[in-house]
């Protein structure tokens, strides 16, 4: 989906917000010069130290220009994800950047087409809904079943079966990742 230089763009968007964001200096200015930058879509950017998340954060759908989303989603991976305490300046040098720029969402009828470590996919009843990005499917090694009840119960706060009900929506995506590393 995206260019070699263009992932190495938002690489470098995403290091250089952290690094001045997180030393109290003004953001740098954004680049303006590719249009693809400037579509909305949806991305998301995870933060790993050691291997290990520290932070992820993002948008499923684009709602922003792409180079303004990665800037304001490395900025609350690094300090507004929950389950973290706010990643400090010092840690910067250990922290591995990637980032997930996806693909509009598309609704399935049932789990038979989803394609474990090809698709995302968010799952969807009344106001609760979860979202599991491709890459979690190969970092686990879960079948489908495993991967769609985890998302139920620990993204979505289903219960684990949630996903085989008619009222619940199911929609799947693919994602463009890529990292420093």
């Amino acid at each position: 989906m995206l260019t070699e230089q263009q992932k190495q763009k938002l690489l470098k968007i995403a290091r250089e917000t952290l690094e001045y964001y997180l030393s109290g200096r003004e953001l740098p200015p954004l680049p303006n010069g590719d249009p693809v930058l400037q579509e909305r879509r949806g991305v998301f950017v995870t933060l790993k130290k050691e291997g290990e998340l520290r932070g992820c954060i993002g948008y499923i759908e684009g709602v922003e220009p792409l180079a303004m989303a990665v800037r304001d989603m490395a900025i609350q991976s690094a300090t507004g994800d929950p389950r973290f305490p706010p990643v400090r300046y010092e840690e910067l040098k250990d922290i591995e950047i990637e980032i997930s720029v996806l693909t509009p969402l598309k609704r399935v009828k049932s789990s038979e087409e989803i394609v474990l470590g090809r698709d995302g996919v968010i799952v969807k009843k009344g106001p609760r809904q979860g979202v599991f990005l491709p890459q979690v499917a190969d970092e686990t090694g879960w079948s489908k079943e495993e991967f769609l009840s985890n998302l139920c119960m620990y993204k979505a706060g289903l219960p684990p079966d949630a996903w085989k009900d008619n009222n619940t929506e199911i929609y799947i995506f693919q994602a463009d990742v890529f990292s420093e590393t």
